[in-house]
């Protein structure tokens, strides 16, 4: 990343292009090779990898037994891109396929042990939300887990109307992360709740009622969904990807196929 690029906080539309941009970066590898073709993946080609789970929004996932998925495709050094319909082995070290959220899942039924998704649902309208989440319950095993987080509406309303130290705190954090690439982000308390809605491309936003509701829509039983803490969980494997720059701001949930 560079600093080179232009970085307003307060135009959410020239943001989202520069964003953009970052990522394209971040989708640059320095090897991608073809390890299966697949329209369909099941159980059998996963096996056949060693992959149990999917993580979304990933280029590369930290678990070894991972398959990361974009909607972006990577790039290696020799301009070698990736497609749809394959799955691909990134730096000798993960695997990758690209995935389409507001699409079908090209997974078949009851073929994963485990998902994983941090800060992805709020990129797309509830609607699409929702019907992500329904394809994820049904590639889901039975007795597999949906591992899901995301910005807590409740933590930065409550950091406005009460001024609780959340925000600086926030604010604090986001600055180390992006020294060098971006300029400080304002410190004004309406800034800081409305870059929630309107910078990084976010859609919808949620609290544990909503995510309550957008998980029983998509076909997951009430009584199997569980409120967890940052790395704890009932997979410790899964839970152990959660990042912690997200940490203070995060809602962790898990749902029981």
């Amino acid at each position: 990343m560079t600093a080179a690029r232009p970085w307003n906080w307060e135009d959410p539309q020239e943001l989202a292009a520069t964003v953009d941009l970052f990522t394209e970066d971040l989708a640059r590898v320095d090897k991608v090779s073809l390890a299966l073709t697949a329209p369909l993946l099941t159980r059998e080609h996963l096996d056949q990898l060693g992959v149990t789970g999917i993580e979304f929004a990933a280029f590369k996932s930290a678990h070894p037994q991972a398959l990361g998925t974009d909607l972006v495709s990577l790039t290696d050094a020799t301009g070698a891109r990736t497609g749809p319909g394959h799955v691909y082995r990134v730096d000798d070290s993960a695997y990758f396929a690209e995935m389409d959220i507001a699409q079908s899942l090209p997974v078949a039924d009851d073929t994963v042990d485990w998902v994983f998704a941090e800060h992805l649902i709020e990129h797309v309208s509830l609607r699409v939300g929702i019907a992500w989440l329904t394809e994820v319950r049904r590639i889901l095993r039975p007795g597999g887990l949906l591992r899901l987080t995301t910005p807590d509406l409740k933590v930065y309303a409550q950091s406005y109307v009460n001024g609780d130290g959340f925000f600086a705190k926030h604010r604090r954090r986001m600055n180390r992360a992006l020294t060098g690439v971006a300029p400080a982000m304002p410190a004004r308390g309406a800034f800081m709740f409305n870059q929630l809605f309107y910078v990084y491309g976010h859609r919808w936003l949620y609290d544990l009622e909503e995510l309550r509701h957008a998980l029983t829509t998509a076909g997951f039983d009430e009584s199997g969904i569980t409120v967890r803490a940052y790395r704890e969980g009932a997979r410790q494997d899964v839970a152990d990807l959660d990042q912690v720059l997200r940490n203070d701001e995060s809602i962790y949930v898990e749902a029981t196929a």
